[in-house]
């Protein structure tokens, strides 16, 4: 009656939910994942590199630097973003150049480098989503009793 679990429909429904999502996802989610896939990513690498594991290390720091170059550096804005996007932009470089030799080198230490360069990112851009759903609900209360 049920065949077998099938690991290529699984990854084709998981493609689709993924595509779905993306069409209605706003920005501050969508940069929010990026940067949880690049720190969860990293975390799977260096559980890799702990256990010997040369291919899964290879691939979660290769996804990583997708995630990097792909994701977030394209979607910098250098222009209207100013100072802030520079300097996100060279952040994101550095944090590349890291992984890039931490891979090469099988050094956790560049990992947790680069994962102390973007926690506090994620953990920023979290709160701005928090500091201007706050805002937004503030002034619906004060619309709502003018």
């Amino acid at each position: 009656m049920f065949s077998a679990f099938n690991s290529r429909a699984a990854s084709a429904y998981q493609r689709i939910n993924v595509e779905t999502s993306m069409h209605t996802i706003d920005q501050y989610q969508l940069v929010n994942l990026l940067l949880d896939g690049v720190l969860n990513a990293i975390a799977t690498a260096r559980g890799a590199l702990a256990r010997g594991d040369v291919l899964t290390k290879c691939n979660s720091i290769t996804k990583a630097v997708r995630i990097l170059e792909e994701g977030l550096m394209t979607a910098l804005d250098r222009e209207a973003g100013g100072e802030l996007a520079q300097n996100l932009g060279a952040v994101y470089d550095y944090s590349l150049r890291r992984l890039v030799l931490a891979n090469a080198r099988n050094d956790d230490a560049m990992m947790q480098e680069v994962v102390r360069l973007i926690e506090p990112i994620a953990q920023g851009w979290k709160d701005m989503k928090k500091n201007n759903e706050a805002a937004n609900e503030a002034v619906q209360t004060a619309l709502a009793e003018v």
